[in-house]
């Protein structure tokens, strides 16, 4: 089993919490990573089985005597527990070495459906959610942390200091249309760096971009993503977002509140076992509804994502002018606000259209109760575990 995700969003304590039983290695200090280098055949071979190896995409060597332990005992299933922070170096090991013998499962830091504590301002890393007086420090750390090991350990940035301005600035676009000339303008650098420095964010699961759908219903689209940051506390940090009185007060707020329900979404979806489906709608004569989300029934869900407590009639507008034009789908129609009535029910807001809370439509999309907790989500299916 694979289990990779974000610098601090839990792998560690939730490896070794499901599976107690297994022996664990941090492959992450120098004399241990040496170690590992030198000799990985031998390390390998000294290792009790059921094992956990932490930060293993500091060592890709290991990957190939991994599978070679695989294939000799292959109907021995879940004996190799890994874990890493760096998707993209860690998947091409995988990829190359482990592909047909490893499940992989993503971990986002927490989801507001595994503990009310996530909030818009503060996010979800568990670090965070337990302790948020101390916050501002946390995150500090973490910016500081990300750059000084994700990020070089993915690519050779020379100069941080840009790269740490190019973050804030991403998190000011949030919510936006991506724009790569309006991002390297600022900094002073080229179209090409930022398309790199994106990827970066993006690899190391920073960001979403949310890409428009695929169907244009007769009308001339927009064709680049929309961007996101995973986690709405680090977005609300690098965008100096302290406090609950500035969060009310700031221009960001109705941006952060969308790129916090579709954060959500894409925790509920990868909890839930399921494909990453969250896409949005613009065409070139303005209309734009924020999320489209195809359901498990068939219907498409349209969802308009608004900061305010007040939803109004005003806001489902474009909703049923995008439903009047996808005639091949039956639709839902919802505005989605930070509201904290029933969250099993909604308000009508016109013929077809209710405002929900976040939580009553992840239901609705069939992704929340308590089959999304995280624990379950990685407990073995009946009848065996995964390979590897």
């Amino acid at each position: 089993m694979l289990l990779t995700g974000p610098r601090r969003s839990g792998k560690t304590t939730l490896a070794r919490s499901e599976f107690p039983g297994a022996s664990y290695h941090l492959l992450e200090a120098p004399d241990t990573i040496a170690r590992v280098r030198s000799d990985p055949r031998s390390f390998i071979s000294e290792l009790e089985t059921p094992t956990i190896l932490d930060e293993v995409q500091n060592v890709p060597e290991i990957f190939g005597f991994i599978r070679d332990r695989i294939d000799r005992s292959p109907s021995s299933m879940g004996r190799w527990i890994l874990t890493g922070s760096q998707e993209a170096p860690l998947m091409r090991g995988v990829s190359e070495s482990m592909a047909g013998r490893v499940a992989v499962f993503q971990l986002l830091p927490f989801s507001t459906l595994e503990t009310p504590k996530v909030t818009l301002l503060r996010g979800g890393f568990p670090e965070v959610v337990l302790r948020p007086r101390t916050a501002s420090i946390w995150f500090r750390s973490y910016v500081q942390t990300y750059l000084e090991r994700d990020v070089r350990s993915v690519t050779a940035i020379r100069d941080l200091a840009t790269f740490r301005r190019f973050i804030a600035l991403v998190a000011s676009r949030t919510g936006q249309i991506l724009n790569k000339t309006d991002l390297a303008a600022p900094l002073g650098v080229t179209v090409p760096t930022i398309t790199e420095w994106l990827e970066i964010l993006q690899i190391t699961g920073q960001i979403l971009l949310v890409p428009p759908f695929y169907e244009n219903f007769g009308k001339r689209l927009i064709k680049s993503p929309k961007l996101y940051f995973v986690d709405s506390g680090l977005a609300c940090h690098l965008l100096h977002v302290d406090t609950a009185s500035q969060l009310s007060s700031s221009p960001f707020r109705g941006a952060l509140w969308e790129g916090f329900v579709a954060s959500e979404i894409v925790k509920a979806q990868l909890n839930a076992g399921r494909r990453t489906e969250l896409y949005y709608f613009r065409d070139q004569q303005g209309l734009e509804v924020d999320f489209l989300v195809p359901n498990r029934s068939g219907r498409l869900a349209l969802i308009e994502a608004k900061g305010s407590r007040t939803p109004s009639p005003q806001m489902a507008e474009p909703l049923a002018r995008l439903a009047r034009a996808v005639k091949s789908y039956d639709t839902d129609r919802w505005v989605v606000y930070p509201g904290s009535p029933d969250p099993t029910s909604g308000t009508v807001l016109s013929p077809g259209a209710s405002a929900l809370t976040l939580e009553a439509a992840l239901g609705r999309l069939g992704l929340g109760g308590s089959a999304m907790r995280r624990q379950p989500r990685l407990a073995p299916r009946r009848g065996g575990r995964p390979r590897g």
